[in-house]
C-alpha cells in the first residue's frame, strides 16, 4: 500500500515538475515583469509623438509592434501602436491615446496573448466589442478594421503556452467575426493566408512559431494592398 502511495506521489510531482518546466520555458522577455517594463517604455515613447489627427494606426501586441508600418506604406501617415505582450484589457486601458488622435483608419490585431493566459474566448470577444464601441463613440469617423488572430506553429519551442491552443484561435476568430458584424465594422480574416497544408502557421513566415519574420510581414502587407485597405 505504501509503495502504491509513494508511486502515486512520485507521479504527481513528476507531472507537476514537467508542467512547471514547460511554463518556465516561456521566453524570459515574454514574462510579466518584462512586459510591464516594456509596456511602460512604449507608452512613454507614444507620449513623445506630436498629437496629430487623420493618421493610420496599427494597434496590437508584439506581432503589430514588429511591423515597420511606416516603411511598408511610405506614402501614408502611419503610427505603430503595438506593444509586446499586450492583451485586450491592455488595449482598453490605453485606448484614449488612440481615440484622441482621431485616426482615419485603425487596424486592430489582439488576442493571442489573452489565449496564452487562458482568458475565455467570450471575454476576448467582449473586450473587442468594448474597444469598437469606444472608438465609434470617441472617434466616430475612424474606419475600423479588426484583423483575425493569426495561426501558430507548435513545431517551434519558444512559446508553449500559445502553441497548443490553435482551436481556441479559431473559436475566438469566429466570435470576432460576429462582433464585427454586429457593430458594422470590417473583419479581415488573415488566418487562412498564413496556414500551411497541416493547418499551422507556415514555418517560412515565422522565426519562432508565433511572431512573423520579414516574409510574414510582406504577406500581411500584400493582403492589405490586395484588399484595397491602404488606399
Amino acid at each position: 500500500m505504501k509503495s502504491k502511495q509513494w508511486l502515486a506521489g512520485s507521479l504527481f510531482f513528476f507531472c507537476l515538475s514537467q508542467s512547471l518546466a514547460q511554463i518556465t520555458h516561456q521566453r524570459v522577455f515574454d514574462t510579466v515583469p518584462y512586459i510591464m517594463h516594456h509596456h511602460q517604455n512604449r507608452l512613454k515613447q507614444f507620449e513623445k509623438d506630436p498629437m496629430s489627427t487623420g493618421q493610420i494606426i496599427f494597434l496590437g501586441n508584439s506581432i503589430t509592434e514588429g511591423g515597420q508600418w511606416q516603411a511598408y506604406f511610405p506614402d501614408s501617415k502611419v503610427l505603430n501602436r503595438g506593444i509586446g505582450g499586450d492583451i485586450s484589457f491592455g488595449i482598453i486601458n490605453r485606448l484614449s491615446e488612440i481615440t484622441e488622435r482621431k485616426p482615419n483608419k485603425l487596424f486592430l490585431l489582439i488576442g493571442i496573448n489573452d489565449i496564452g493566459m487562458d482568458i475565455p474566448e467570450a471575454v476576448i470577444a467582449n473586450n473587442i466589442a468594448k474597444i469598437i464601441q469606444r472608438i465609434q463613440s470617441e472617434s466616430p469617423r475612424t474606419r475600423i478594421i479588426v484583423q483575425s488572430i493569426l495561426p501558430v506553429n507548435p513545431e517551434f519551442d519558444g512559446f508553449p503556452q500559445h502553441y497548443d491552443k490553435q482551436y481556441r484561435v479559431l473559436m475566438t476568430n469566429q466570435l470576432l467575426f460576429k462582433v464585427c458584424a454586429e457593430h458594422e465594422v470590417e473583419f479581415l480574416n488573415l488566418f487562412p493566408f498564413f496556414l500551411d497544408n497541416r493547418q499551422r502557421l507556415k514555418s517560412e513566415l515565422t522565426y519562432d512559431g508565433l511572431h512573423l519574420n520579414e516574409a510574414g510581414y510582406a504577406l500581411w502587407v500584400k493582403i492589405l494592398k490586395s484588399e484595397g485597405l491602404m488606399e
